[in-house]
């Protein structure tokens, strides 16, 4: 009976079987797989496509008879940066409000790192890492930096608050995020550009662990400079491997720093793929009629042919 040492065969990943024999005239071995039927199996098997840090399915909301959202799955996978487009009414601040924990869907499920959770507040948003910086900011102009960044989570040491721990945290937090415009953070946020109060509000969102970053229209009403710092501060969130969300009617940013293009259009989202099967005209489209190309022209020769 031979003893098979490291069971290989001119480094084949198979072994011999007992009846094997190495001597000069000998039948040939056979060769049984040194795996086993289960490791096999794991092999074979394909592997599932990456789940996305966030799934909704099915969202639906209503305030009274009117319903705000219908039916709609969303998906926002890590690293990336996802843009929800749609002109007014179309659902976009409801959409994110509920992820947010403000509202609360009448109807549909959340999927968070592809387990099922519920969002009834924006405490369950913050402790699943869903931080969100809407357009007016939620900012205290008459308090600095360090204590808007800290607002409502200060740090204390021996009942008292530790100013050294919370100043030393938000420097760090801007430094990783390459702010540098910011003179001191210890200036009050009165005295801020528009980009430094919206990377302040940034830099606020993603200093608690957060997975995902919501920005609501976050470079409406600034200069040509500070949206592109804005843009610059996105695509930093993206690097470090973060979820983000970006609601914006400005399409030349949308295209500028977006992954993927999401469109509602009345409630309903009406198209969802990489930012690269888009141009702006079929996002105008889709905008505005929730259609793009032949439906689009259809429409619009039915409505001709009904005025003539």
């Amino acid at each position: 009976m031979h003893r098979c040492w490291g069971g290989r065969l001119h480094g084949s990943r198979h072994q011999l079987d007992h009846n094997g024999a190495a001597a000069s005239g000998a039948a040939a071995p056979r060769l049984i797989p040194r795996y086993s039927e289960r490791v096999a199996q794991v092999i074979t098997e394909s592997p599932s496509p990456a789940e996305p840090l966030l799934r909704l399915r099915g969202i639906e909301k209503h305030f009274g008879p009117v319903q705000a959202l219908y039916n709609v799955d969303l998906d926002l996978p890590s690293g990336q940066v996802t843009a929800l487009c749609g002109d007014n009414g179309a659902g976009k601040s409801v959409l994110t409000k509920c992820i947010a924990g403000i509202y609360q869907v009448d109807h549909g499920q959340f999927f968070w790192e592809g387990q099922p959770v519920t969002i009834h507040s924006p405490r369950d948003s913050a402790k699943l890492g869903i931080e969100t910086v809407y357009q007016d900011l939620a900012l205290a102009d008459n308090l600095d930096i360090v204590q808007n960044m800290f607002l409502g989570r200060e740090r204390l040491r021996n009942g008292l608050l530790n100013e050294d721990d919370m100043e030393r945290a938000a420097s760090q937090t801007l430094a990783n995020l390459r702010v540098t415009t910011v003179r001191s953070i210890r200036q009050p946020v009165a005295s801020l550009s528009g980009g430094q109060r919206q990377s302040v509000a940034v830099a606020k969102a993603v200093m608690w662990n957060s997975k995902l970053v919501m920005l609501d229209e976050p470079t409406a009403a600034l200069g040509v400079v500070q949206t592109q710092m804005v843009l610059d501060l996105v695509r930093r969130l993206r690097d470090r491997g973060l979820a983000v969300m970006v609601i914006s009617h400005n399409l030349n940013d949308v295209f500028e720093v977006a992954d993927r293009i999401a469109i509602l259009h009345l409630g309903r989202k009406v198209a969802e793929d990489r930012a690269s099967t888009f141009d702006r005209q079929s996002v105008v489209e889709y905008m505005t009629t929730g259609a793009h190309g032949p439906a689009v022209q259809a429409g619009n020769d039915k409505g001709q042919h009904g005025t003539s």
